[in-house]
């Protein structure tokens, strides 16, 4: 078991740590596709336990709650993604992002748009023209600020690229915002260097009830895939329903 800290840089929300950050620590020291789930509110700048044994790793809080877990996944359990966009594509689409007219979660660690270059993600995806409502892109240059001692950017840091892409697909999809990652299954198959230029992109899959399921993934400019994931959003409000019949009043 080893101690660990979610730093308030890596937020999502202000008070809470960024989901995909999070689930990336729960994936980063396992094989293959992993499947992190988080089960509670992660504190930030607070003291926390790592325990990765029998093919899981755990996260803890200081009296042994689990806040976290990570665990081996089926490959089969990942999307297959629409094809790649070009970069000029994305960056069209970037520019057609919802948080660059409405404040969503400023200072999150992934799509922040008041976190500085190195400080934060910067990860803005909008509308793909010419794609189904919802399927988005946009560019995202990993910064040396993040790199390894191999200049490569860390697990961590890609599972949070990836995070918020697919919580604004359906926010493009239907004008509406208000969830938070619940789950997200993903894989790694190559860690982006620093500086070098990917393409996010992220699609809505279904919705059952007030969850609400997506898929994203990370390529490079040339189109191979990087990472991808199959992730699950909790709705902080009531599902859409279909518009209720009217009202008859009763005659007295």
């Amino acid at each position: 078991m080893t101690d660990f800290v979610v730093g308030a840089r890596f937020c999502g929300p202000p008070n809470s740590g960024n989901g995909g950050y999070v689930a990336g620590v729960l994936a980063r020291d396992l094989e293959g596709p992993v499947k992190a789930v988080i089960r509670a509110r992660v504190p930030l700048d607070t003291p926390l336990s790592l325990k990765t044994e029998n093919g899981e790793t755990l996260m803890l809080d200081a009296e042994g709650a689990l806040i976290g877990k990570g665990e081996a996944a089926d490959a089969g359990q990942l999307p297959e993604p629409p094809a790649a966009p070009g970069l000029e594509a994305a960056q069209a689409a970037a520019a057609r992002h919802p948080g660059h007219g409405q404040r969503f979660h400023p200072i999150c660690f992934s799509c922040g748009p008041e976190r500085e270059e190195g400080d934060g993600l910067r990860v803005f995806v909008g509308q793909l023209e010419g794609a189904e409502p919802g399927v988005s892109a946009g560019p995202w240059t990993p910064h040396a600020a993040f790199a390894d001692e191999d200049g490569l950017t860390p697990v961590e840091v890609i599972w949070a690229a990836l995070d918020c892409p697919g919580y604004f697909a359906w926010v493009i999809k239907e004008g509406r915002h208000g969830a938070l990652l619940g789950t997200m299954t993903g894989e790694v198959l190559r860690r982006p260097a620093a500086g070098e230029p990917c393409i996010v992109t992220a699609w809505p899959l279904e919705r059952d009830g007030r969850k609400e399921f997506a898929g994203v993934a990370l390529f490079s400019a040339s189109g191979e895939l990087l990472a991808r994931a199959h992730q699950v959003w909790i709705m902080m409000g009531p599902p859409p329903q279909a518009a209720a019949a009217p009202v008859v009043a009763a005659q007295a």
